[in-house]
């Protein structure tokens, strides 16, 4: 490897053949820039973490001394824009005022997902999988600079060096913009050695967010924002229930609306398109449809879970086997046994979906969206429309969150879209916008879940047998995702924590019961992790009571040679006051989880009145996600993460009658309210493992710590979520 800071005048250059066919310099607006790359014009293959370094693809230096970084992720509130550029910041020793950053375009030849194979966002793989990446073309791109102004000042490259942005040599200065032309002709280096983590200047320490004062100021442009001259909006009608299709409509009256300049049926209903979004909105209440329910889902939530149940009761695909489990509990001299039962959850975004999307006179198209699978999204577009993938272009814009919801294997929203537009064969951009009820009456929702688990004690107190039966839908199959998530025909989103729990326990089945709705199902913060938290660590929590053994004690025993649980659990522990003595309705638990690679330890603290009513006083939150890239951003996606997670134990939850969703807006599917939020209070493990997921992990550990604070001020067992507070008070 080459020592970038000694040896930058003898810098290898990459191999034309694996520089990806790249300029390292173009004329835009006037304004030479330092790694402005051209797409693909020989061969197309996804960048891998094998590659040599690509400052041309990630990086773009301007005149004007800014540096941009060329974020491959959506930011969707999650603060990965500030984390990449971050990394980039270190390696350039750049000034954080000069930094910048703006959303790759769809490209998977150069912005793949290193740990997915395709454009997108998701399972907390942003900072993971661009870590080194990232890392290296910081680097390389430091080294041109470097060569940069070596070769201008003639004085050796290892007497340069660089403070805040500026290069220095003797008396010699200059910030990167001066040297961003010269250093863009040279070649890019195929070996770098990032920087020692002892240099680091901004890795682990605080920086503002990007985005804060933006966002602040109304600045960065959501895809709700997007404006074209002329366009329209549409408005989807579709169907109660799901399942069913459209047998016949009248659009009469909706086409006397004002506004309203047309109406058109698609596979999945039937849209309105309107000068405005109010027109659209009056235009569709005014629609008749006549519905076909022949295949819809037409059971309610109550036959659902019973149905559900009857599947836990008997044995499922395995997911884990070790030992033997049924002998083992037949040997129990205790069995606890709990059915959990876990409803479909809304991910419900601030900004619903929605994408802008136009056909070009060349016969390609265009698309704004807040777009997290850029690879899937162009597909299915270019599918529907006749197109190739690349004649798709995608502008990826801020997004008002997501939890899941925008990473549809299907491409939903933008299949829609992509009909709408095909189907209307108009000139004018056309916006699709879902409203607040259409996302929570209509959407895609957290799987329900029945989670049925005995597990016994022998003589000595010790965990003799653990079964566990899980039965949900899989949004798994017929996707791109099937070949690499289905084993063994099991969904490991669908047991995840529960088929991989770290406990040492020698007799351990969990098996799988895979069911049907038409019931639209898709992966929620944390995936599977959101309900086997739940299950797993209460039900850990009871064993130890049953064995009168306390329960962190007993996690700490189980986990002997797992040294990353125990560290954020003796951590949490400590900074909670773990075994001090509370008042009488005050409770205190406990829970770990890993997810996404990251673990995270959680104590919370409530109080219970003599009338059942629960409030969660305090949450103590330990956490170790390998390097903190940007510990307050950690601390920031741990704290929402205990509000989402909290806000869908205390009450969210998706119901049906007759297969028509009950909810509609935020008055039935209550968010978290700021009199519910708790004290939260974040520690990070020092570590020098590279760096893992945050966006997720955070969210399955608070209902089972909560949980099992409510055992301890109470002696009641809440297995199911949301809790129902109702059993305390008939207890």
């Amino acid at each position: 490897m080459l020592d970038i800071k000694t040896s930058a005048s003898k810098i290898e250059p990459a191999s034309p053949a694996r520089r990806n066919f790249l300029k390292s310099s173009a004329v835009v607006s006037g304004a030479l820039v330092l790694a402005a790359y051209v797409p693909l014009i020989r061969k197309a293959y996804a960048l891998t973490a094998n590659d040599p370094p690509q400052p041309n693809v990630f990086i773009r230096i301007a005149p004007d001394n800014t540096v941009t970084v060329i974020v491959k992720h959506l930011d969707k509130g999650q603060g990965i824009a500030t984390g990449l550029t971050t990394i980039i910041a270190d390696e350039l020793d750049a000034d954080w005022s000069q930094m910048r950053s703006e959303f790759a375009p769809a490209n998977v030849a150069l912005y793949n997902n290193l740990a997915f194979g395709i454009q997108g966002t998701g399972g907390s793989s942003g900072i993971a999988n661009s870590w080194m990446q990232l890392r290296e073309a910081g680097a390389a791109a430091r080294a041109m600079l470097i060569e940069a102004a070596a070769q201008t000042w003639n004085v050796p490259a290892s007497s340069v060096h660089i403070e805040k942005g500026i290069l220095i040599s003797g008396d010699h200065r200059a910030p990167f913009g001066e040297m961003a032309v010269k250093a863009a002709a040279l070649p890019v280096p195929a070996h770098v050695t990032p920087k020692d983590p002892k240099d680091w200047i901004y890795i682990g320490k605080f920086v503002p967010r990007l985005d804060s004062y933006m966002k602040t100021t109304g600045k960065p442009v959501f895809a709700m924002d997007h404006q074209q001259p002329g366009m329209l909006t549409a408005l989807l009608q579709r169907p109660p229930r799901f399942g069913g299709t459209v047998k016949s409509f009248d659009a009469t009256q909706a086409k006397a609306i004002k506004g309203v300049v047309d109406v058109i049926q698609i596979p999945t209903g039937v849209a309105v398109l309107a000068a405005d979004t109010w027109s659209a909105m009056k235009g569709r209440k005014a629609l008749k449809v006549e519905w076909d329910d022949q295949k819809a889902e037409t059971r309610s939530s109550a036959q659902i879970y019973a149905d559900y149940s009857k599947l836990a009761a008997t044995p499922g695909t395995p997911a884990k086997t070790k030992g033997d489990a049924a002998k083992a509990l037949a040997g129990a001299v205790k069995i606890i046994e709990a059915e959990y039962r876990f409803p479909y959850l809304a991910h419900a975004p601030m900004e619903p979906l929605n994408a802008t999307m136009q056909l070009k006179p060349d016969g390609s198209a265009e698309i704004w969206a807040g777009s997290q699978f850029q690879t899937i999204e162009q597909a299915t577009a270019a599918k529907i429309l006749g197109l190739k993938p690349e004649q798709v272009a995608i502008n990826t814009l801020w997004a008002g969150g997501s939890f899941g919801r925008r990473a549809t294997p299907s491409a939903d929203y933008i299949a829609e879209l992509a009909m709408i537009v095909k189907t209307a064969n108009r000139k004018e951009p056309i916006h699709l916008v879902w409203t607040r009820e259409d996302d929570l009456s209509g959407g895609y929702y957290r799987p329900a879940t029945v989670h049925r688990i005995r597990a016994g004690l022998d003589a000595k107190g010790n965990i003799a047998g653990w079964e566990s039966r899980i039965v949900n839908q899989s949004f798994m199959y017929g996707t791109p995702f099937e070949p690499f998530m289905v084993k063994n025909d099991v969904d490991a989103t669908a047991v995840e924590g529960a088929a991989d729990m770290p406990y040492a326990i020698d007799n351990l089945s969990v098996e799988w019961h895979r069911a049907q709705s038409p019931v639209t199902t898709l992966w929620w913060r944390s995936v599977g992790h959101s309900h086997t938290a739940q299950a797993v660590e209460t039900m850990i929590d009871a064993l130890a009571v049953a064995a009168n053994k306390d329960p962190l004690a007993l996690r700490l025993e189980l986990l002997k040679d797992e040294p990353r649980y125990i560290a954020v659990l003796k951590l949490a522990a400590e900074k909670a006051g773990y075994g001090e003595k509370l008042p009488a309705g005050q409770g205190r638990g406990i829970a770990v989880h890993e997810s996404f690679k990251t673990y995270v330890a959680m104590v919370a603290d409530v109080s219970v009145s003599k009338d059942g009513a629960v409030k969660v006083d305090r949450i103590v939150a330990a956490v170790d996600c390998g390097i903190p890239v940007n510990p307050d951003v950690i601390k920031a996606q741990i704290e929402g993460g205990a509000g989402y997670a909290l806000g869908a134990a205390l009450r969210n939850q998706i119901t049906l009658k007759d297969g028509i969703v009950e909810q509609a807006n935020f008055d039935t599917y209550e968010p978290l309210r700021l009199t519910d939020m708790p004290k939260v209070e974040v520690y990070i493990v020092p570590s020098t493992e590279d760096p893992t997921g945050i966006g997720e992990p955070g969210v399955p550990p608070v209902a089972p710590a909560v949980s099992n604070a409510i055992f301890a001020a109470t002696g009641k067992r809440l297995w199911s979520l949301p809790w129902d507070f109702g059993e305390l008070r008939r207890a």
